[in-house]
């Protein structure tokens, strides 16, 4: 197994790949899509919450990544070390109508495979997406970790969780900003399953084509309904019946620890278990939690109720030997809070696996 950062659009610069690689990274997950950006000025620099009415800001990425901007990407990271192991989340500014199935669709998926085609050619292995309407929405901050560290969590389900999504706006964020009035119109959990199931049918076969694998990050917050839209899952076993539904090794599970945590019912562990087993997870999000939806809060990764260590001992069990990265660790009271708190949870991560594999 391999330790990484996930770094923000902002973060993909010489002095956070010299941090990564100062606190025990070998790897990074690089997210491309800036979810800051708020129409004229840069937003927060730490965990996106948004508004209701806002999301997180405007998409503004058009262009799909060129092979140029990826070899670039990998070439600034190896002179620190680092290996680019994925991109994660695609810009509705670029897919929007793939999710609401709307007239720009066809177009969007040609941009999707010609993305997937560069991953390709530039040598990123993995594509990290999470295929949702309302995306994440309803999350608060507050004094949630030990000594008061801000972290993020749900309060119960709030107006943010039930208000309808506004037109112009996918995936939390704003991708249409002179919209219709009104709002989106409601789709069935069958409708929802029906638009995944297209979207796979038309880049999986690229993916498979190029060498790259398409994981899926599990719907956070996993609810039923978030902002009166279906979610594709909210309990493990949903997962693995969207992993039976297609058996290419190019389709796998973006495995969010802390989401599978949050989840109202089913066996964290035990579903760890089953895609490590099978072989459906292409790399793990590791952060801790207190409580279920839609009242938990994000904690520390030593202080949670989620047993990290049997997590990595799974994992270790069925030779998993992909990037697991540390991921929303609690902002720290310092100059740096982000970095600090990451590199605690990178610290834990590193000795408890250096642990687990010493291991006979």
């Amino acid at each position: 197994m391999h330790l990484g950062f996930g770094l923000y659009h902002h973060m993909l610069n010489e002095s956070n790949y010299a941090f990564a690689r100062q606190a025990g990274a070998t790897h990074i997950i690089a997210h491309l899509t800036d979810y800051f950006y708020q129409g004229d000025s840069d937003g927060g620099k730490d965990q996106p919450v948004g508004t209701m009415e806002r999301g997180w800001g405007y998409a503004r990425e058009e262009e799909v990544w060129s092979v140029k901007k990826l070899r670039g990407l990998k070439e600034d990271m190896a002179k620190h070390g680092l290996t680019l192991e994925a991109l994660e989340n695609i810009s509705p500014a670029f897919w929007h109508d793939i999710l609401l199935d709307g007239p720009k669709r066809g177009e969007q998926i040609a941009k999707v495979q010609q993305l997937i085609r560069n991953m390709g050619e530039a040598g990123i292995p993995i594509l990290g997406y999470n295929f949702a309407l309302a995306g994440v929405s309803g999350r608060i901050k507050g004094a949630f970790a030990r000594g008061g560290a801000e972290a993020v969590g749900m309060d119960g389900i709030s107006e943010d969780i039930e208000a309808p999504i506004p037109l112009g706006m996918a995936w939390n964020m704003i991708y249409d900003r002179n919209p219709p009035e009104g709002f989106l119109e409601s789709i069935s959990h069958e409708e929802l399953l029906r638009r995944y199931r297209a979207f796979l049918a038309e880049v999986l076969p690229v993916a498979e084509e190029v060498g790259v694998v398409l994981a899926i990050h599990p719907d956070d917050p996993p609810l039923e309904k978030v902002r009166q839209q279906p979610r594709l899952g909210y309990h493990p076993d949903h997962y693995k019946e969207l992993m039976a539904m297609e058996p290419s090794p190019n389709h796998v599970m973006e495995l969010c620890i802390g989401t599978l945590g949050e989840m109202a019912e089913g066996d964290l562990y035990e579903a760890v278990e089953y895609f490590a087993k099978n072989h459906k997870i292409g790399y793990l999000h590791c952060r801790n939690i207190r409580y279920k939806v839609p009242y938990y809060k994000e904690t520390f990764v030593d202080e949670g109720e989620i047993d990290m260590a049997r997590i990595l001992r799974l994992l270790k069990k069925h030779n998993f030997e992909g990037v697991l990265i540390p991921d929303h660790a609690p902002q720290m009271s310092c100059e740096a809070p982000w970095h600090a708190g990451m590199a605690f949870a990178m610290g834990y991560l590193k000795a408890l696996l250096q642990q687990i594999e010493n291991e006979n």
